[in-house]
């Protein structure tokens, strides 16, 4: 790799790093009280699929240890923001779907943070923001 080639890779990982920092800090501002942002990630990820998951491929989405998506997800159960039952096919296993407060919950997330996105992608522009979009779900997919 060339000296301009790395510079422009550690500027890329350095603009993302910064981005993911202002993000996580203005996404929790915002968020209701005492909602994460790994407990409104779930409850998006359940919520847009519609249909149960289990914690380890829930873990596995998001990149997490299986003790890690085990403690979100009591959390959420002490909320009653999801409901975790016994997989009817494998009693070993379990199942997690999003509960009516859960969905509340996630929507009253959206709503919230609704503004912040909006004033993002307006200041950015509808073009510019599609235009990053594949970009980022490439970079995404190549670090995962």
């Amino acid at each position: 790799m060339s000296d301009d080639s790395q510079t422009i890779a550690i500027m890329l990982f350095s603009e993302l790093l910064a981005a993911d920092h202002a993000v996580r800090s203005r996404l929790t501002r915002v968020l209701p009280k005492g909602m994460e942002i790994s407990h409104f990630s779930v409850l998006n990820h359940l919520a847009w699929h519609g249909d149960e998951s289990s914690p380890a491929r829930l873990a596995e989405r998001f990149g997490v240890t299986r003790g890690a998506m085990t403690n979100t997800l009591t959390k959420l159960e002490w909320s009653g923001y999801v409901h975790i039952r016994p997989d009817w096919d494998d009693a070993r296993r379990k199942m997690v779907a999003i509960s009516p407060a859960g969905r509340q919950a996630r929507d009253d997330a959206v709503a919230a943070i609704a503004p912040m996105i909006n004033e993002v992608v307006e200041s950015l522009g509808e073009n510019q923001t599609r235009a990053a979009l594949p970009i980022l779900r490439e970079i995404r997919i190549k670090l995962s």
